[in-house]
């Protein structure tokens, strides 16, 4: 219980700096941008490789393999949860609250945690949780919006993706008993390391730009307690019944519990649907986020 007060202090007071170096002006839309790139495509991918490379590989290829069929059937269940929950709201909010049902945040926010609740092992779970989510990011949750997929740039986004790649590399080394140069071990390491703090000052520079004047939407509390106690309940109650490791179990209810995707905003604007309404989406969810993952955390 005291581990994971402490972690849910450290990252409200990291969310805290990130809110106040953007709405001091310390940075802008663009710095943002460049930051949340950083993030993904460099320290993110790196935290991933140094967690496979600090994790054993001796009987653990079936517990990988039970985090990632239970992964699968979460993503099948999201799509057919969002069919059904807001089957009744107007076509271009249907498709944001769709979209924000099949796409979480996991991978941004979700690493950080499983990682400070459960160490090395928890980001190599997280990492093979997630490999379904990215494919439907490309594959259901862009037919979404675009009403269509395009096969061939689908793989090549899944296969050239960092983070799928890294974590395909990770398994190759745990496999092989490979080690990289430790030069290079290095600087995977010391940029893996910043995962945490990046990644919750990016989450706090997105709730800067919060205006409470017209952010109230009882469709958006709605996606929220869905999003963040009713999917993740199921996956609760279900996962009770397995056979799971304790680490595995928290995983998979910590991961389908976390808020609205970023991409939900970045799509909804470049296919023209209600952006707006999907920039709440995500940033209302993220910061209700807070409590709930608390409230999961101490649960687990």
């Amino acid at each position: 219980m005291e581990k994971i007060l402490t972690l849910q202090v450290t990252i409200f007071l990291l969310v805290a700096a990130g809110f106040a170096v953007k709405r001091l002006g310390m940075i802008g839309p663009q710095g943002q941008k460049n930051m949340n790139d950083l993030v993904i495509y460099v320290i993110l991918p790196c935290n991933i490789l140094h967690a496979f490379m600090s994790s054993p590989v001796e009987g653990r290829l079936g517990y990988y393999l039970e985090v990632l069929l239970i992964s699968i059937g979460i993503q099948v269940f999201c799509v057919l949860y969002g069919r059904i929950a807001f089957r009744e709201e107007p076509e271009g909010r249907n498709k944001c609250l769709r979209y924000g049902t099949i796409c979480s945040n996991a991978g941004f926010l979700g690493n950080p945690i499983a990682e400070g609740i459960y160490g090395a092992e928890g980001l190599v779970l997280a990492s093979i949780y997630l490999i379904p989510q990215r494919i439907m990011m490309w594959t259901s949750g862009l037919a979404v919006f675009s009403g269509t997929t395009d096969r061939k740039a689908t793989i090549k986004k899944v296969l050239t993706h960092p983070c799928i790649v890294m974590s395909e590399l990770g398994l190759l080394m745990m496999l092989t008993g490979w080690k990289l140069p430790s030069g290079l071990t290095g600087a995977v390491d010391a940029l893996g390391n910043c995962n945490t703090a990046m990644s919750m000052m990016v989450v706090g520079m997105i709730l800067a730009d919060i205006d409470l004047k017209d952010f109230w939407d009882m469709t958006v509390v709605k996606f929220t307690f869905h999003r963040l106690i009713v999917i993740p309940g199921v996956v609760y109650v279900i996962c009770r019944f397995l056979p799971l490791d304790r680490n595995a179990f928290g995983i998979c209810v910590l991961l389908a519990a976390m808020p609205a995707g970023a991409t939900t905003s970045i799509l909804a604007e470049k296919y023209g649907v209600d952006s707006p309404f999907a920039t709440k989406m995500v940033i209302f969810s993220t910061l209700l986020s807070l409590p709930t993952i608390c409230m999961w955390s101490m649960l687990l």
